[in-house]
C-alpha cells in the first residue's frame, strides 16, 4: 500500500514576495527563521505537529522561512541558534530563540488566545521590539582568526524509545502487520516485536496503576483474553519525540472521538469501543521506561550515534563440573547481566594445557587440584562484552575464596553455583583490561573465515556490513562478482544431488554477490553464530538480532554464507578470491590441540 499523502505542517518561504504573502493572511503565525548553512529546526516538529492536533485551530499556522532570500529577514541571516518568530496581523508580536519545547508550548498558546480575543474587540494587539531586527550587520574580522572552540564533552546518550501494544482486539482481527506498517510508513522504527499471551496476573502488575478504578476488573479480562503483540519503537538517530509521536498517531482513547477528531489515527482505524481501541502507547518517558522493563528486561536499547562508551571484553569460563549441572542457568545470568556473549567454545583441556593457563599459579598447593579440575571434562569459554565487563563480571563472581563468598556475598555467582564440597569456586573471570585480551586469545585465537552476502541481500550491504564490524570482525579483503552457474556449483559442489542444489546455485548466480575475508579471534564459529540459524523463521525465534533473522528471506535466500571450518573457507578463499596477504601474528599460540565439541557441515 502507498504511503498516504499527508498535509504539509510547515509553509515554506523562500522569497520576499512570499513572505508579504504570507504575512498578509489573518491568525498566529510560527515562523521558524533559518539560514541555508545550518538549515530548518527538525527538532521541533512533533511539538509543533502535536499542538496542532490538539488545538485543531485554523488560525494557528506554521512556516519555515529562509533568511538568506528574504530581505526583511535579512538581520537574522548567518544565525546557528534556532529563532522562531511569532506573527498576528503582520505585526511580530513575540519571538523565542533556542527549541525549548516548554516555552514554545506556552507561548503558541498564549499567543493563539490573545489573538482570539484581539479578533472579538476584547483586547489589543501588542508589537514586540526584537533587538535582532534592528541590530547592525556585523563586522567580520578576517584577519582575526577565532578562537578555537572546546571540544564538546561527549555524553553517552541512549536513544528515546517507546512501547506499543497491539492488543487482543485488533490481534484477533488480523489487524498486527498493517498497523506495524502504519507505523513504517511514518518515519517510525521498530526494534522488537512479539506476541505473547498475558496471563490475569501479569495484566494486573502491568496496569496496577489503575487498580481500584471501576474498570479495573473489565480491563484485566480483556488485556488476557487473548494473545497481544508489543513493539518497540524509536525514530531516527535520536528518538527525540517518539513518545509523543506514537501518542498522537494512536489518537484519543475514545474511539468515537478519534474517529471524529482524528480520523486517520490507529484507533479510529482499528478500535471498535472505549476499552477495544487496538492499542496502548506508553504516556511519558517514565512510563516508557517502566514498561519496557515489563516486557523486554534484556531489551538492548542503542546508543545515539557518536556517543556509545567503548565497549569492554572479558573472558569467563565455566570450569567442568559447574557446566555438567549448570549450563543453562549460568548462560541465563549471564544474560540477565546485560553481557553479550561475543565468542563461546566448549572445549576439554589437557593437563598440560590447564597448566600452562594457570602457571602464576604454580608452586602453590591449590595448583596441581585446580589443573586436574581444568581437564576432568568439557569447560565452557565465553567472551563477554559490556561497557564494563571486566569489573562487572568480577562483581557478579563474588570472592575468589569459596568460604569468604557465602559468608559476604551469598547472592554472588560463584556462592549460588558451588557445591558444598567444591575444592575450587566454579566460574573465573579476568581481572584485567590486559589480562582479559591475553586469556581470550589463548581460547580464542585469531583466524579467518569466508563471508558471502548472497544476491538477494546485496542492497543491504551497508547495514551487514555495520553489524560485522559491530561484532568485532575485520574485514581483510572483499570483492564483488556476479557467480556463473558453474561458478556457483563449484561453490556449493558438496551439496550437489541434493534437492535443492539446482536453485541454491541459480539463486547464488542470478545478481551480484560479496564475497568477503573476515578476522577476529574464532573468526569461524563467530560468523556463524552472527549468522544465525539456516532458516530466517527459526532465526528470529531463536537470535533475532542475527543477520539471517534481519535480512534473510528463506531457507537459501537467508542472505549470508559462511565456512564451516577454518578450511574450506581458505580453500574458497583462494578459488574465488586468492591470496590474502598474512596479517601481523598477536598474542600467544590459543591452547593449540585443545579439544572443541562438535562440527557443522558447510553453510549454504
Amino acid at each position: 500500500m502507498p504511503p498516504k499523502k499527508q498535509i504539509q505542517l510547515q509553509v515554506e518561504i523562500r522569497t520576499q514576495e512570499e513572505w508579504s504573502s504570507f504575512l498578509g493572511l489573518s491568525g498566529l503565525e510560527v515562523v521558524d527563521v533559518y539560514s541555508e548553512w545550518c538549515g530548518p529546526c527538525k527538532a521541533v516538529l512533533s511539538l509543533f505537529r502535536r499542538i496542532k492536533n490538539e488545538l485543531g485551530d485554523d488560525l494557528l499556522r506554521f512556516a519555515v522561512a529562509k533568511s538568506d532570500t528574504i530581505d526583511s529577514l535579512e538581520p537574522y541571516r548567518h544565525q546557528s541558534q534556532p529563532t522562531f518568530l511569532f506573527f498576528a496581523g503582520g505585526r511580530l508580536v513575540s519571538v523565542v530563540r533556542g527549541a525549548l519545547g516548554p516555552l514554545l508550548d506556552k507561548t503558541i498558546r498564549e499567543q493563539l488566545s490573545h489573538e482570539h480575543q484581539v479578533l472579538e474587540g476584547k483586547a489589543e494587539r501588542i508589537t514586540f521590539e526584537d533587538e535582532g531586527l534592528n541590530a547592525e550587520e556585523p563586522v567580520l574580522e578576517e584577519d582575526v582568526p577565532p578562537e578555537p572552540e572546546p571540544e564538546p564533552e561527549i555524553v553517552p546518550t541512549k536513544k528515546e524509545v517507546t512501547l506499543m501494544i497491539i492488543k487482543p482486539d485488533a490481534v484477533k482481527a488480523g489487524k498486527v502487520d498493517e498497523i506495524i506498517e502504519q507505523l513504517k510508513e511514518q518515519g517510525l522504527d521498530v526494534l522488537a516485536a512479539e506476541e505473547r499471551q498475558l496471563s490475569k496476573e501479569e495484566a494486573a502488575e502491568f496496569y496496577k496503576q489503575h487498580e481500584g478504578t471501576d474498570y479495573f476488573e473489565e480491563l484485566l479480562e480483556f488485556m488476557s483474553s487473548g494473545p497481544c503483540t508489543t513493539v518497540v519503537v524509536t525514530r531516527g538517530e535520536t528518538g527525540e519525540g517518539v513518545v509523543e509521536e506514537v501518542r498522537q498517531l494512536m489518537g484519543p482513547a475514545d474511539v468515537d472521538l478519534a474517529k471524529e477528531n482524528s480520523p486517520e489515527s490507529l484507533r479510529a482505524k482499528f478500535g471498535t469501543s472505549a476499552r477495544e481501541n487496538a492499542v496502548h502507547g506508553s504516556d511519558s518517558h517514565e512510563t516508557a521506561a517502566r514498561e519496557l522493563a515489563f516486557f523486554f528486561p534484556r531489551l538492548k536499547i542503542p546508543w545515539v550515534p557518536g556517543t556509545a562508551p567503548p565497549i569492554q571484553r572479558t573472558l569467563a569460563l565455566i570450569r567442568p563440573d559447574c557446566l555438567a549441572k549448570h549450563r543453562d542457568e549460568m548462560l541465563e545470568k549471564v544474560q540477565e547481566a546485560g553481557f553479550e556473549i561475543a565468542m563461546q567454545k566448549e572445549l576439554t583441556l589437557t593437563r598440560e594445557q590447564a597448566a600452562e593457563f594457570y602457571k602464576e599459579h604454580e608452586g602453590k598447593e591449590y595448583f596441581e587440584s585446580l589443573c586436574n579440575t581444568m581437564s576432568s571434562g568439557p569447560m565452557l569459554a565465553l567472551c563477554l562484552a559490556r561497557e564494563d565487563a571486566v569489573s562487572g563480571w568480577r562483581d557478579k563472581l563474588g570472592p575468589t575464596e569459596l568460604q569468604e563468598a557465602k559468608e559476604t556475598q551469598p547472592e554472588c555467582l560463584r556462592s549460588m553455583f558451588s557445591e558444598e564440597d567444591a575444592a575450587h569456586n566454579p566460574l573465573h573471570g579476568s581481572a584485567t583490561l590486559e589480562e582479559a585480551e591475553k586469556e581470550l586469545q589463548y581460547f580464542f585465537p585469531k583466524e579467518k573465515t569466508l563471508a558471502i552476502i548472497k544476491p538477494n541481500a546485496i542492497d543491504s550491504r551497508v547495514a551487514i556490513i555495520e553489524k560485522i564490524k559491530e561484532a568485532g570482525f575485520n574485514i581483510s579483503l572483499s570483492k564483488e562478482t556476479t557467480l556463473t552457474k558453474e561458478m556457483a556449483e563449484q561453490l556449493y559442489s558438496e551439496h550437489k544431488g541434493k534437492d535443492f542444489f539446482e536453485d541454491l546455485t541459480g539463486l547464488m548466480s542470478n545478481g551480484p554477490s560479496l564475497f568477503m575475508v573476515l578476522s577476529r579471534e574464532d573468526a569461524v564459529s563467530g560468523w556463524r553464530a552472527l549468522m544465525g540459524p539456516l532458516d530466517p523463521e527459526e532465526a528470529k525465534k531463536e537470535n533475532p538480532n542475527s543477520i539471517r533473522a534481519l535480512f534473510g528471506e528463506s531457507m537459501l535466500a537467508n542472505a549470508v554464507h559462511g565456512s564451516s571450518t577454518a578450511e574450506k573457507a581458505q580453500k574458497v578463499i583462494q578459488t574465488f578470491i586468492g591470496e590474502v596477504p598474512e596479517e601481523e601474528e598477536e598474542g600467544g599460540e590459543g591452547g593449540e590441540g585443545a579439544t572443541e565439541n562438535g562440527a557443522d557441515g558447510e553453510d549454504t
